[in-house]
């Protein structure tokens, strides 16, 4: 347990300063992400509250799609030189490679959430109606949310030939119940008509447990064969 800490930094410290060099889930990212953006923007002609009540959704289905390609990229980079394979033999906890992971691509997500936010400002005309500052817990809850069991899910697809699909077909169905919660909140916050602390108290709880799951599970998934 004395290890737990420093391997955490180091793999996350290690993490992120590939994807400095690289820039390959950043990058993979924000094309998918401005992809949606725009061809949804040229698609349909809005009044400004039909965009407040439609950006929710359009906003966390194009996050969640756009997580599936760095959740992807970041385990296969784990297999380059058999760096997974000398995880699974070392004696490190695994749990610090799960948090670390976690908290990697929960950096990544939210990195382009800020870089995406004043783009669906514009291309949208988004006004909320409601406190704004509510926004940045809906983003906060829901990303986690997302990045969590997408990289538990990742770690068990990783092995498969055919990944890039495993990991959408066991990440979209556990992630419907918070993806609408983060729909419900922002749209709530967006448009005044509701109050959004149910659905944000909801993705606190969905958080937690699906946190702690894959916490004390990780380990069993680390060594699978």
């Amino acid at each position: 347990m004395s290890a737990f800490l420093p391997v955490l930094r180091v793999t996350l410290a290690k993490d992120m300063r590939l994807e400095w060099r690289s820039k390959d889930a950043i990058n993979s990212m924000l094309f998918f992400a401005l992809l949606v953006v725009v061809i949804f923007s040229f698609s349909f002609d809005l009044t400004a509250e039909e965009s407040r009540r439609i950006a929710g959704g359009l906003v966390w289905v194009a996050l969640l799609f756009a997580a599936v390609v760095a959740l992807n990229q970041t385990w296969a980079r784990e297999l380059r030189n058999q760096v997974l394979d000398a995880y699974r033999v070392s004696p490190a906890p695994a749990e610090s490679l799960f948090l670390a992971k976690a908290i990697g691509n929960f950096l990544f997500v939210i990195i382009l959430v800020a870089l995406m936010t004043p783009l669906f400002v514009v291309f949208y005309d988004l006004r909320s109606v409601g406190p704004a500052y509510q926004l940045v817990f809906a983003a906060v809850l829901g990303t986690w949310a997302l990045v969590v069991n997408g990289t538990f899910f990742a770690a068990m697809s990783i092995r498969t030939r055919s990944r890039e699909v495993m990991l959408p077909l066991l990440l979209f169905p556990i992630s419907i119940p918070a993806l609408l919660a983060m729909v419900a909140a922002t749209t709530a916050i967006l448009t005044g008509d509701n109050s959004p602390y149910l659905s944000l108290v909801f993705l606190a709880v969905y958080d937690i447990v699906f946190t702690i799951v894959g916490f004390f599970l990780f380990e069993t998934v680390l060594h699978a064969e």
